[in-house]
């Protein structure tokens, strides 16, 4: 079991807006949501036919929620170029999936107010399931044009490595 040193001085939860994603060993730009990391494991109910009239729970297969990833639409393309690894249209006869690369390995890095890391995820063998190019457009509108990634994967874990923080206690200037 890993040993977490706590820091005794803070009671704040952290905020849930300052993070940032990493894949291909560089940041993502411009990610603006990124949904909850969600695990499901399924109850398995059993009963001996001599038991009482209740019956015994135990864990049976643990399933990964997808994650949702929006950002303003922009010329970066690493959420379309990402997408169509795994489905290309027009593509020859058996090239419309790039089975080689079309997994990545991800970590979602969370911060505290001060620009901190805090928490750390590893994200393991994500892919597109779904992506939107273009939001519904609408020229009545006064909002950012959004676009999205919905990516499936098969599993995350928490990079104990990364520690809480040692908070800086500011001093204000004198003069």
């Amino acid at each position: 079991m890993a040993n977490f040193v706590v820091n005794a001085q803070r009671f704040d939860p952290y905020k849930n807006f300052k993070f940032r994603l990493k894949w291909d060993n560089h940041y993502v730009a411009g990610i603006s949501k990124v949904s909850g990391l969600k695990r499901t494991t399924e109850v398995v109910k059993h009963r001996e036919g001599g038991d009482p009239s209740t019956s015994r729970k135990s864990p049976g297969r643990t399933e990964y929620d997808a994650i949702t990833l929006e950002r303003g639409v922009t010329h970066d393309l690493d959420f379309e170029a990402w997408a169509t690894k795994v489905w290309q249209l027009n593509a020859t006869l058996g090239s419309e999936v790039s089975l080689a690369d079309f997994r990545k390995e991800m970590i979602l890095e969370f911060y505290n107010e001060a620009g901190q890391l805090a928490i750390s995820y590893k994200i393991h063998r994500a892919w597109v399931s779904e992506f939107q190019a273009l939001p519904d457009l609408d020229a009545n509108a006064n909002a950012v044009a959004i676009q999205h990634i919905k990516l499936e994967n098969e599993g995350w874990e928490r990079d104990t490595a990364v520690t809480e923080p040692t908070e800086q206690v500011l001093t204000p200037p004198r003069g």
